[in-house]
């Protein structure tokens, strides 16, 4: 079954991560399919702090939602041994519809890849050249459904195939020591091979007598019920696989190689097939250029955004199948049409908290609690303007269930973002956010405290830090919301292009710094402005 990751935005926050956690819950307890929960970013100390206070452990990391190896249908043969027959590759190519088969050493790893190809040209070559080296005796009694009349002492058998046929006795020197004979019922041959001790007698269709065989010496004796035809095409496919498969210049995919990669390299060479490998370069399959047509596309849930620079990487390989979300709706783009749930709501959570209710199921004791703490952290203690009465009794309602006080979560939550330890880089990076708005590129970072004198000394480093940002990623302003819980209002700082957020929210002087006093959300208040200007 395939998993269904769901996700929060980049630089996720505690809203993000949660409503993603208790969401996978939700349709994990539903079971409907396989659900896990996904992050875009590392955890921030005011979540790990929600985390270590309930038990749970981070979701998943993950990078992009790439198309890899591993979503694709691509072949899965038995994998050979290098000692094993011609014959059997062959058996294993028809039982598999498979032309390409690889070869695997022991522990699994790739020792090479045997094509039809390569058996129909060793095919010809025995034609012209009926000699055969080392064959494991095993190997002949396999292929030749056969019995072994003797024991002769020998593992291997070598030499030039020679049929006696039943004619004259001029066909009694159809031999010499290295030779492999087959025959029929004629003790003569037989006698006359025993006489020249060649390495092996293969006997068709026939029985030998045991006064006979007592003098084969260190002949191998092999009786088979096929004819002599049959017989000899089957001695040059009991020749090990390693002897004609390929070992040289050898190009593999692994499971977790990007589709786009792989194409790249295959219109670079022109085999037939590719081996893939797992983590532990194991053979797992073989992949063929057709194969890379229609890869099975990631399965992915958004939460707590709706906007592709806010997605994961490389979203628009996979398949959108829902969106929860309570921002503004933006620009992901869908081919099939998906359950999309919007409300404006201050917390994603409040609305997962919402479907558990629609189920009919409620989050555990442990789950109430990280839902509760992620609806304080996004309502900022319930004084954000995004802030509505629901999220204010469904935020009760889960701490009643976890046995918590919504005070000391504040208390907990809030005090976790800004320490004296942390550098400002980190603190940027925290709840940190880019947007596009009308041809202008904006990011804007927050970080809600209850002592925002104490960062404010450190200004100056903040605006280093943003500076630095702004020039590496090319972008037009970055501002800095330091939302005060006490205060009930925000100390913004901003640099790159000033004077449209000085003229956005009135501020008068010369300066990179104000404080506005009411504005706690980036999402409802800052961003609306900003787009109302520029728009």
């Amino acid at each position: 079954m395939d998993t269904v990751y769901i996700t929060g935005h980049r630089n996720p926050d505690t809203d993000s991560i949660v409503s993603a956690m208790a969401y996978a819950a939700l349709k994990n307890a539903l079971g409907e399919r396989q659900y896990q929960a996904a992050r875009l970013g590392g955890i921030s100390d005011e979540t790990q702090i929600v985390l270590d206070r309930f038990g749970f452990q981070p979701p998943l990391l993950i990078n992009n939602v790439r198309n890899q190896v591993r979503d694709l249908n691509f072949d899965t043969p038995p994998s050979l041994s290098p000692a094993a027959s011609i014959s059997r590759a062959l058996e294993a190519m028809q039982q598999s519809g498979c032309s390409v088969l690889p070869v695997a050493n022991d522990d699994g790893t790739l020792f090479g890849i045997v094509t039809v190809g390569d058996v129909a040209s060793y095919d010809m070559s025995s034609v012209r050249d009926p000699m055969v080296t080392h064959i494991p005796v095993f190997n002949l009694i396999s292929v030749l459904e056969g019995q072994l009349l003797n024991d002769s002492g020998r593992e291997h058998v070598s030499g030039a195939i020679s049929v006696a046929l039943p004619a004259g006795r001029e066909n009694l020197m159809f031999a010499d020591k290295e030779s492999i004979v087959v025959c029929g019922n004629q003790p003569d041959m037989l006698q006359r091979a025993f006489d020249l001790k060649v390495n092996c007698v293969i006997v068709c269709q026939a029985e030998v007598a045991p006064e006979l065989l007592s003098a084969a010496g260190n002949t191998c004796v092999i009786s088979t019920p096929f004819d002599a035809y049959r017989a000899v095409r089957l001695i040059f496919h009991a020749q090990p696989v390693s002897r004609i498969c390929n070992t040289k210049n050898l190009v593999s995919f692994h499971l977790d190689d990007y589709i786009d990669d792989v194409q790249n390299a295959v219109l670079e060479h022109r085999f037939q097939s590719y081996p893939v490998l797992d983590e532990a370069e194991r053979v797992v399959g073989t992949l063929a250029r057709f194969h890379l047509l229609r890869p099975r596309r990631k399965k992915v849930i958004l939460m707590d955004h709706n906007e592709a620079a806010q997605s994961v990487p490389g979203l628009d390989q996979a398949q959108v199948l829902e969106i929860i979300d309570h921002h503004r709706l933006a620009d992901i783009e869908t081919k099939n049409p998906i359950y999309m749930r919007n409300e404006p709501v201050g917390s994603t959570c409040t609305i997962v908290c919402g479907m558990y209710q629609e189920k009919g199921l409620m989050p555990t004791e442990k789950m109430a609690g990280l839902l509760a703490a992620a609806i304080v952290s996004d309502t900022v203690m319930f004084k954000s303007p995004t802030c509505t009465q629901r999220d204010r009794d469904v935020a009760a309602r889960m701490a009643r269930i976890a046995n918590e006080s919504l005070e000391d979560l504040g208390r907990a939550i809030f005090s976790a973002t800004s320490g004296d330890d942390k550098t400002v880089e980190a603190m940027l990076g925290t709840d940190y956010k880019e947007f596009h708005i009308a041809g202008h590129s904006l990011a804007v970072s927050q970080i809600t405290c209850m002592d925002s004198d104490r960062l404010l000394k450190r200004e100056d480093e903040f605006l280093e830090a943003m500076r630095a940002v702004r020039k590496k990623k090319g972008l037009d302003t970055v501002a800095l919301m330091i939302t005060d819980v006490l205060k009930e209002g925000t100390e913004l700082i901003f640099t790159g292009d000033s004077d449209s957020i000085r003229h956005a929210f009135n501020i008068k002087n010369q300066v990179n710094h104000a404080f506005l006093p009411k504005i706690m959300s980036r999402k409802k208040q800052v961003i609306p402005t900003l787009s109302a200007m520029w728009g």
